[in-house]
């Protein structure tokens, strides 16, 4: 769509702000494991829109050029399951850490000790299941590995995941992924996310937009950057998980 219409996240932002319940913005991108020029152009958009990513790392994959491009680019490492491998059975969603198999706690462990290795204190404890799927099992396990956060998709059932493990969602994802891998219409995204903000409820949760940069074309690019923008002029704060 070239021209858009804004107005309906644009009058939901003023709602909120009239409603004192301004949104804490943030944004999450998945499946990095290097540096590539996709991931240059991440880091560029990251600067022209004033926000930190958080960048989900395979910890399997990741390479020591990827730690040393980080420690100069507005990136916060956060863990991206073990492999990104499929471990679903056969009538199952894709997933790593949904369907019970005996390792599957020992991955988020090792995920979470190899990142460590790699970023040291930039890394953030939060643990981001490939395709946002998650045994309740593993999670109750989630804290005593070390992590404090666990971030899937949609509105968060409550601000804990179990105690001592904080529940940080993504919102929007504007990949079509079922259909054309580019961008789903962009009114449908506009109007989404206007309905989400005006729903909810936990007002406290951070609003989280979901890329993958490795996939982007113009169109993805494009979008992120105008939601991004339009977000933050409408009075969304920036949010990032501290240490």
């Amino acid at each position: 769509m070239a021209n858009p219409d804004w107005s309906p996240l644009r009058a939901a932002l003023c709602a909120c702000r009239a409603a004192g319940t301004t949104p804490r913005l943030w944004w999450r991108d998945d499946d990095a494991v290097a540096p590539t020029h996709a991931l240059d152009q991440l880091t560029a958009l990251s600067e022209t829109v004033d926000l930190p990513v958080h960048l989900a790392i395979i910890p399997a994959d990741a390479t020591d050029a990827l730690a040393r491009y980080s420690d100069a680019a507005p990136l916060i490492p956060v863990v991206h399951g073990w492999a990104h491998a499929d471990h679903s059975a056969p009538d199952d969603k894709k997933n790593e850490f949904l369907t019970p198999r005996a390792d599957a706690a020992a991955d988020a462990a090792r995920g979470l000790a190899r990142l460590r290795t790699l970023f040291g204190d930039s890394l953030r404890p939060m643990f981001v299941p490939p395709w946002n799927r998650i045994h309740a099992d593993v999670v109750a396990r989630l804290p005593a590995m070390g992590y404090s956060a666990l971030s899937t998709y949609g509105p968060r059932p409550a601000p804990k995941a179990v105690p001592g493990l904080a529940q940080v969602n993504t919102h929007v994802d504007p990949i079509d992924w079922k259909g054309t891998h580019s961008l789903i219409d962009t009114q449908t995204l506009i109007d989404q996310a206007a309905a989400q903000l005006t729903a909810r409820h936990d007002t406290d949760a951070p609003f989280g937009l979901l890329t993958h940069h490795l996939v982007h074309d113009p169109a993805i690019w494009a979008f992120a950057e105008a939601f991004l923008t339009e977000m933050q002029l409408g009075g969304a704060t920036p949010w990032q998980m501290e240490t």
